[in-house]
């Protein structure tokens, strides 16, 4: 992954954005925002056996994280349709006594919604950045990369003051393994080779 890779893939997403537009506005307004949230659910990327308090199996699946980013909205003057554009980074990790397993992915957000008094409604793109799954300690050896990938994005938010946003979403994103290592010293399942997030998430948002 480049800086200019993603200077280019987040282009495409805001015009595509921009074009969904209606033609007669001639004013926005330009606030910066942050957001923070968490996703889960979609189909499982490796479960492993830990140890520790007892022995289990935890999973990682492919639309588990947290996220935190940040962005611009941009209201058009109607004050019925919102922009919004974000990048994150977005990360879930398996903690056991002798090792991790860390799953990073980078999303950038382009989403429209339509706006009601203390409602919005939406969605849009949504395109994943390095999406990798990373073991450490006694995991090391473990690890998977996947292609960057194209989805999309549906959510709905409760507005609070014209400012406070907190909503639910569901993100869509298939992806695309380049490269899967595994250890043999460690009880775990081969990453997957095509993981769906398909999973509901929960988002808070501001603007400044």
């Amino acid at each position: 992954m480049t800086g200019r890779l993603l200077l280019k893939s987040f282009t495409i997403l805001a015009l595509t954005v921009v074009a969904t537009a209606p033609l007669g506005s001639h004013a926005a307004d330009v606030r910066p925002i942050i957001k923070a949230g968490f996703d889960f659910g979609g189909d499982t990327v490796v479960s492993v056996g830990v140890t520790g308090g007892g022995s289990s199996s935890r999973s990682i699946k492919a639309n588990d994280g947290v996220f935190v980013g940040g962005g611009a909205s941009i209201l058009m003057d109607s004050k019925v349709l919102e922009v919004e554009l974000s990048a994150s980074y977005k990360f879930f990790t398996i903690h056991a006594q002798n090792g991790d397993i860390d799953w990073n992915v980078l999303p950038l957000d382009a989403l429209v919604f339509y706006r009601l008094p203390n409602v919005r409604l939406g969605g849009g793109l949504t395109y994943h950045l390095g999406p990798t799954l990373q073991g450490s300690g006694a995991a090391n050896g473990l690890d998977a990369k996947y292609d960057d990938a194209l989805g999309f994005v549906l959510q709905a938010d409760y507005v609070l003051k014209n400012r406070f946003n907190f909503g639910a979403r569901y993100t869509n994103v298939n992806y695309k393994a380049n490269s899967i290592h595994t250890n043999p010293a460690i009880v775990a399942t081969t990453p997957a080779t095509n993981p769906k997030t398909s999973g509901l998430g929960f988002v808070f948002s501001m603007h400044f």
